[in-house]
């Protein structure tokens, strides 16, 4: 049985493999196909390639899954077979490998050097799915290489260690041998990514030997831990039509004696090196014992820790210990969850406001819902109003945010106070125009649609600016979505929701539904969708009511059914009449959705109280452990 990886490079230098890509390139493949899927379409050319490294002298080969993640694959059109190609990665590799190397899963930077808006929860979840396939099919170590940026590779190494103690090794990619990318001096960014929990630091791809020499120069004495080099066969030259690398297999292998003096316990090739490169390496240091490394006199530099760096390493439960209540989404999967919409008042009086507030506390809401002047009506601000409830009413308010009434500027303002009032839930909505309203007169701004709404609210949890700039800190919002499944083509209403999601809304909030059957269509069109709904139920207030709502309303239907019961009735009646109905439907929504969205007719707020109360009584009578009870 082999030493663990750890063992085996404390006391000698471990020969890696070279190029997976260049040298697929010189067999014949082209540029522009996806290399990674050969693990399933040629694993034969695969597997011989390995066996040649192995042959030639590599104790350790990386498997062919550099560029398998979902971003890099999703180019492809081969976004749903990241598990298959890394599980097939790693078994090529064993097959080649036996028992005379060690295998490590390759994961490749998703950025690449270039400054994207890929947000970092979705890197988290990117690097997160590579890595379980890796893992699962039981690779030695993590090769997490070709990083441009610390802030990247910091997100990747903290996502393999809550993973994973297997070994991790971190390459970073420098030009200048100085400095990241992203602006760290070598040996702070190995002291930061030490700290994150690497076993191993080193440098790979866009340098040759010389520059890697200059590398290991430069922060000698400066770095505690082993040290890996990865460098490409010199500087490409395009001749003929083909990339040609100039440095031979010769110079490779008198380089890398140096590099074993100065630290480097794994040594292989980058772009541009093959099997005759490799071997080069193995024959010299044929016979080589390292010295024992001594880190007891390194003199470790303490980095000033960007913001950004800090939220690369950090995710939300690891911050500080803090006690982080539970979000809706959170909530709503595992329990009947129930939001109540509850209308700012149109005057200066919030008496009446505040009451309904309190006698919805009191029926158990999960959050208190309240629109930003719906229907271009206008009312207080919900801002204001939130936080008073959050402060003395003690509910969770969730706030919508209306595109029409602010332009980026003041978006930006607003959910910036939001975060100061610690106001963390919002739902993104276009909102009426203004011309429809009660001040006619007044513009619509609409700088932005819902889309950009929502991608601009989850950058501020990245800690970037509208503008693009950094902040200090990064929001915590979790962002809502509106649907409205009142319409002809629900299938066409449903690609536009998946749009939202993609664009990074957390939770939807239907528009009212009044039948029963678009319950269950509702749920039959989105159970594909990875993120909860939450159902709309608004009951009638009278036959006037249903009347206006499905003649004036946009995006509300009512069933004939549901018309010709309110017809005609008016004050308790029509009410009584119109919680029934509600009830009937919540019945139905119960059966498909955990999450239930209740719209307060009038600030006739009893009737959400009688409503919330009837759900939490048909919950506990349900069969679900996982319902929390009161």
């Amino acid at each position: 049985m082999k030493p663990d990886l750890r063992s085996k490079w404390t006391d000698s230098v471990i020969i890696g493999d070279g190029a997976m890509g260049t040298y697929l390139y010189q067999l014949g493949f082209p540029v522009g196909i996806s290399y990674e899927e050969l693990n399933l379409i040629r694993p034969h050319i695969i597997e011989d390639v390995h066996r040649q490294y192995v042959n030639a002298g590599a104790q350790m080969i990386e498997t062919n899954t550099f560029s398998a993640n979902y971003d890099r694959l999703s180019k492809y059109g081969l976004e749903d077979k990241v598990d298959e190609i890394n599980r097939a990665g790693v078994r090529i590799a064993r097959a080649a490998a036996g028992d005379q190397a060690y295998v490590v899963g390759s994961v490749g930077a998703i950025r690449n050097g270039k400054r994207t808006n890929i947000p970092r929860s979705e890197l988290r979840q990117y690097f997160r799915q590579q890595v379980s396939s890796l893992l699962d099919e039981g690779v030695d170590g993590i090769l997490l290489e070709t990083f441009f940026e610390v802030e990247e590779l910091a997100i990747a190494l903290r996502q393999v260690r809550k993973l994973t103690d297997i070994p991790v090794m971190c390459q970073l990619t420098v030009e200048d041998a100085i400095r990241t990318l992203d602006g760290f001096a070598l040996p702070d960014a190995f002291a930061l990514l030490t700290d994150a929990g690497a076993d191993m630091v080193g440098l790979n791809c866009r340098v040759g030997p010389n520059g890697t020499l200059h590398a290991l120069e430069a922060i000698q004495g400066k770095v505690s831990l082993p040290l890996s080099v990865y460098p490409d066969a010199g500087v490409a030259d395009y001749v003929d039509g083909e990339y040609r690398y100039g440095a031979s297999p010769a110079y490779f292998g008198q380089r890398s004696v140096r590099f074993a003096e100065l630290g480097a316990r794994v040594i292989g090739g980058c772009c541009g090196t093959t099997p005759e490169h490799i071997a080069a390496i193995a024959r010299a240091l044929e016979g080589y014992t390292p010295e024992t490394l001594d880190f007891s006199n390194v003199q470790k530099p303490t980095p000033q820790i960007s913001v950004t760096i800090e939220n690369a390493i950090m995710d939300e439960s690891d911050r500080n210990g803090e006690d982080v209540p539970p979000t809706l989404v959170d909530l709503v999967r595992e329990r009947p969850t129930v939001i109540v919409e509850l209308d700012p008042p149109r005057d200066l009086d919030i008496t009446r406001f505040l009451k309904g507030a309190a006698a919805l506390k009191e029926a158990g809401v999960d959050a208190l819902t309240l629109a930003d002047n719906s229907l271009a009506v206008t009312r207080m601000s919900n801002m204001a109003l939130g936080h008073i409830v959050q402060r003395e009413a003690g509910i969770r308010p969730l706030i919508h945010i209306a595109c029409r009434d602010r332009n980026m500027i003041g978006s930006q303002s607003h959910m910036m106070g939001f975060d100061a009032l610690g106001i963390d839930h919002v739902l993104a909505v276009t909102g009426d125009p203004s011309k429809f309203g009660d001040l006619p007169g007044a513009s619509s701004v609409y700088d932005m649609t819902s889309f950009d709404m929502i991608k601009m609210i989850k950058q501020l949890n990245e800690g970037i600016a509208f503008s693009g700039k950094p902040l200090k800190q990064r929001a915590k919002f979790v962002v809502g979505a509106a649907f409205n499944p009142n319409v002809k083509h629900l299938d066409k209403a449903v690609v536009r929701l998946e749009k939202k999601i993609a664009a990074g809304a957390d939770y939807i909030m239907t528009q009212p539904v009044y039948d029963v059957q678009l319950i269950a269509d509702i749920r039959e069109a989105t159970k594909h969708l990875d993120i909860p709904i939450f159902i709309g139920i608004m009951p009638l207030a009278s036959g006037r009511n249903a009347e206006y709502l499905h003649n004036e309303v946009p995006g509300i239907q009512l069933s004939d059914e549901v018309r010709g019961r309110m017809a005609g009735l008016e004050g308790e009646e029509g009410r009584a009449t119109g919680v029934v109905i509600a009830k009937e439907l919540l019945d139905v929504a119960m059966e498909h959705f955990n999450g239930i969205y209740i719209m307060t007719p009038f600030m006739f707020y009893d009737m959400s109280v009688q409503l919330t109360e009837y759900i939490w009584t048909k919950a506990k009578r349900r069969p679900n452990p996982l319902f929390h009870t009161r």
